[in-house]
């Protein structure tokens, strides 16, 4: 028995090593040349233009060691022409001696111009389809510049650039407001609703671009160059049409439940701004239903937040002055969203997806209306605003610290 035991493992182990696969698809990491960053951009001849953001491992670790290792800049940049995305990304092959990664790009940048001319569909096409791109890779547009002008900008504190655009634009939407985080995936799918336009975030150079290219842009306490977050750009049939920014883009992020925190200030004792209300958590809901033939929207927005600065003597202990502030509070917020849906009307692009919510709600209407929504119907969209604010803390100072004089 023990003999027939110990055959039938023998059997079982020599079968196994049969089916193992080994190292037959293994690529070495000197062979790969990974890219974090693609920037796309159209040249005068109308040929698309690449710029790859490639790190280069040993010198992104040897910084992060500190110490010894290489003083090289993190990232080169490669660039590469085209009749399509495919064939420039084929074409710059002949620049490199590794084949081009894409497993880890985790931003997309697509210049301004290219951006006005061409759908941002056709652009991303050949992206989605590549197994090997990630969905998630975030998508920005370079406002009044070339995709390659970013790309190419060394920065200070996060060795790669890619990673310095998406971690800001993160940080930002949480804190701030008005931008807010778009991947691949999620762009893709709001140009095939019927009912909702693309927004994206938009992203600037500062400075001198030139010496932003220079490993000493990352090495000064104030770089000659730097990328910063701007402002919501704006799509209608999957093109750029406008760029909007302050209360309006504040007021879209509301009204597309994507805002996170924010420090909305208002006027109190006949002082603007006298008193700032810290965001911490909303939630928007959007119903929308047909009156009299014609499409009426109704929004509604809880927020919650703490009392942040004051710059007037105010009782905070009293619970009517905290009332008072809150329903200014609502005030406030109720203009800013009011300003951005008239903006959206004017650009005639509905991009807080209400022709998708009446598609839910009124399939009938809607297939009426459709194909004239965004330049007949949704520019005539009423709308009733409800907003109700809350103060939750009011911080370790009760009293204010001005004095009547």
């Amino acid at each position: 028995m023990n003999k027939i035991n110990r055959l039938m493992c023998f059997l079982v182990i020599i079968g196994t090593t049969l089916l193992l696969s080994g190292c037959w698809s293994k690529t070495e990491l000197t062979d790969l040349a990974i890219v974090a960053a693609f920037g796309i951009d159209k040249n005068e001849e109308g040929r698309y233009v690449g710029t790859l953001q490639i790190i280069n491992p040993g010198n992104v670790a040897g910084g992060m060691q500190g110490g010894g290792g290489s003083q090289g800049p993190p990232v080169s940049v490669i660039t590469g022409t085209g009749d399509s995305i495919v064939e420039l990304s084929r074409m710059t092959s002949r620049k490199l001696s590794r084949r081009l990664y894409y497993a880890h790009t985790n931003l997309v940048i697509i210049g301004e111009e290219l951006a006005k001319e061409e759908s941002i569909s056709d652009i991303l096409d050949s992206l989605e389809r590549d197994a090997e791109f990630r969905s998630t890779a975030i998508v920005v547009i370079a406002q009044g510049s070339k995709a390659s002008d970013m790309v190419k900008v060394l920065t200070a504190i996060d060795k790669i650039p890619a990673n310095k655009v998406i971690k800001t634009l993160k940080f930002t939407e949480r804190t701030w407001g008005e931008n807010i985080s778009v991947n691949m995936q999620e762009a893709i799918q709001t140009l095939v609703s019927p009912g909702k336009e693309l927004v994206v975030s938009g992203f600037r150079v500062s400075g001198d671009v030139n010496k932003g290219k220079k490993t000493v842009n990352m090495q000064q306490t104030e770089p000659s160059s730097s990328l910063y977050a701007g402002g919501l750009a704006i799509f209608k049939k999957g093109k750029l049409t406008q760029w909007i920014d302050g209360e309006a883009a504040r007021g879209s992020v509301f009204l597309l439940d994507k805002i996170n925190a924010s420090a909305i200030a208002v006027k109190w004792e006949g002082k603007d701004e006298a008193i700032v209300y810290e965001l911490i958590r909303q939630k928007t809901k959007i119903s929308a239903k047909m009156e009299k033939g014609k499409p009426h929207v109704f929004i509604k927005v809880q927020a919650e937040g703490n009392i942040g600065e004051t710059r007037v003597p105010t009782d905070l202990t009293n619970p009517h002055v905290l009332l008072k502030i809150e329903k200014e509070v609502e005030k406030e917020i109720k203009k800013e969203i009011t300003i951005a849906v008239k903006q959206a009307q004017k650009n005639k692009a509905d991009i807080f997806g209400i022709g998708d919510t009446l598609h839910r709600t009124n399939p009938k209407e809607w297939k009426k209306m459709s194909n004239k929504w965004n330049d007949v119907y949704f520019p005539e969209v009423t709308t009733d605003i409800v907003v109700d604010a809350f103060i939750r803390r009011t911080g370790l100072r009760n009293n204010p610290h001005q004095v009547n004089k």
